[in-house]
């Protein structure tokens, strides 16, 4: 079947409360395979830029939600902490954490002051 590019399933303005990722997925994959059939090219190493895609903005907003805690992260991905690691290395990701993490994410920080302990002679 051919995808209709003219075809409001395509349009991604949808109310994206009612389509689901796979078909969202499915949608933009049509489009992209009609246009590689037009263009007459050949496709290489789709099945890992398709991954990546993915990936990457599922970690970089997994790790957000967990204010950059990779245990926490890992658990709700349901990978291991050391694979999230790899991961985030191989994206190229700077997981922000502490309160640095919860100023960007606009979260209240309280302050605290440190004071030095006194050295008496």
């Amino acid at each position: 079947m051919t995808p209709n590019l003219n075809n409001s399933e395509n349009l991604f303005v949808a109310n994206l409360q009612q389509v689901s990722l796979e078909k969202l997925v499915k949608s933009k994959l049509e489009v992209l395979f009609q246009q590689q059939k037009e263009a007459q090219v050949e496709l290489n190493g789709l099945y890992n830029i398709v991954l990546e895609q993915v990936e990457r903005p599922l970690i970089e907003l997994a790790l957000k939600a967990y204010n950059g805690n990779q245990v926490k992260t890992a658990l709700m991905l349901g990978i291991n902490r050391n694979t999230l690691k790899k991961k985030i290395d191989n994206y190229k990701l700077k997981p922000k954490k502490g309160a640095a993490a919860q100023v960007a994410t606009g979260m209240v920080v309280p302050q605290t002051i440190e004071t030095a302990p006194v050295l008496t002679q």
